[in-house]
């Protein structure tokens, strides 16, 4: 929404900035566009630049009803920087965000097409349909049902891209292709004569904390540096209860007068285990007592464990997303019921699950964690 300002005294510099940036991409609102923009995929939005270089889009503040991936219950697969999500036939394809229709005609090369330009300056592009059922020029929401999802070479799917100013940019950049989740961050867009760069901002300008290694620098860690870790501060599409639905059927400690190295949670045999953070598998296999286990390396010196699968999902070396599908309950090894074995590691020593999560209510703890390499978890 464009603001009016009266006194010249009440803007500074960088709000003036802010302001410009933030207008700048409304003017995709327009339901005019030229027989140029009507007809081809990828062409440059006018007026995206004409106040500024640079515009950011700041995703964390989007309510539920401002976005919507394209085909709900699809699985999506990268390709070239493009989804192609794989679902059933007859399944609706949604608009990702409010809009306006650019192009909705059959191509050569997509066939049915759909390009929506979208409030924030991006478009997205809907590819393969069966059926385009808005025309151009149409407002559309987040979530609305914008064609029939068709296919390719026998596949029912979409093809899936995201542009900025007609330029492509890699879909995964924006989404988690597994979760479907937007990355909640802020995207900075900047034109640098006839190219388009896309950026995320910095670490410091982002809400959230993850465990995934990868996105983490261990160096403070590694060197015996004392850490906190808020637990609040993990967004929710970062950590994953292992198994939804489950209670707890031997808690982290004694168990018949033994040490329990984990906790023993139970549903049904053959349900889902789900990954509880972002890492990297280590392990992949049957492993004695264990049956059929997993463990998964997360930053910071945590890894977890799971194990009595019926089946498992993942490969060593596998990145793998809090929430995704990693193996099924089961009861090999010294299972004497079909349920799931969870352990938490701390630099390779148990630590109570409890820690972490609230297994009653399968939400993990409103707490900080003061951690050191060597030392245990306080």
């Amino acid at each position: 929404m464009k603001k009016q300002y009266t006194r010249k005294t009440s803007i500074t510099l960088l709000s003036l900035l802010l302001c410009l940036a933030t207008a700048l991409p409304v003017s995709a609102q327009h339901t005019r566009f030229s027989a140029t923009e009507q007809a081809s995929i990828s062409v440059p939005t006018p007026g995206l630049f004409s106040q500024s270089n640079t515009f950011n889009i700041d995703f964390r503040i989007l309510r539920d009803n401002e976005y919507s991936f394209p085909l709900p219950v699809g699985k999506a697969t990268a390709k070239d920087g493009s989804l192609e999500i794989t679902t059933t036939k007859g399944d609706a394809v949604k608009a990702m965000f409010n809009g306006t229709v650019r192009l909705s005609r059959h191509t050569q090369q997509y066939g049915n097409t759909i390009v929506i330009r979208h409030d924030n300056g991006l478009e997205t592009v809907y590819a393969y349909n069966a059926q385009n059922l808005v025309n151009v020029g149409q407002r559309v929401k987040a979530g609305q049902t914008i064609a029939i999802v068709g296919g390719e070479d026998g596949r029912i799917l979409c093809l899936f891209s995201i542009m900025v100013n007609g330029g492509k940019i890699n879909a995964e950049t924006i989404l988690e292709p597994k979760s479907h989740r937007l990355r909640k961050q802020v995207l900075q867009c900047s034109k640098k004569g006839s190219h388009v760069s896309v950026s995320v901002l910095n670490a410091e300008q982002k809400k959230g904390l993850s465990l995934d290694p990868d996105d983490n620098d261990d160096n403070d860690f590694n060197n015996g540096s004392m850490l906190s870790l808020d637990l609040k501060k993990i967004e929710e599409q970062h950590w994953s209860y292992p198994l939804p639905g489950a209670h707890v059927i031997s808690p982290y400690g004694g168990r018949g007068g033994r040490s329990h190295a984990g906790v023993d949670i139970k549903t049904k045999p053959n349900d889902k285990v789900l990954a509880a953070f972002d890492g990297v598998v280590t392990q992949s296999g049957p492993y004695f007592g264990y049956g059929n286990y997993i463990v998964i390396r997360h930053a910071f010196g945590f890894s977890t464990c799971y194990s009595h699968q019926s089946k498992n999902f993942v490969k060593v070396g596998q990145k793998v997303k809090a929430g995704e599908v990693i193996g099924l309950t089961g009861q090999t090894g010294r299972a004497t019921t079909p349920h799931l074995h969870f352990e938490i590691r701390f630099c390779g020593r148990t630590i109570d699950p409890s820690i972490f999560f609230d297994h009653a209510n399968h939400t993990l703890k409103a707490r900080v964690l003061n951690v050191q390499k060597g030392r245990r978890v306080r």
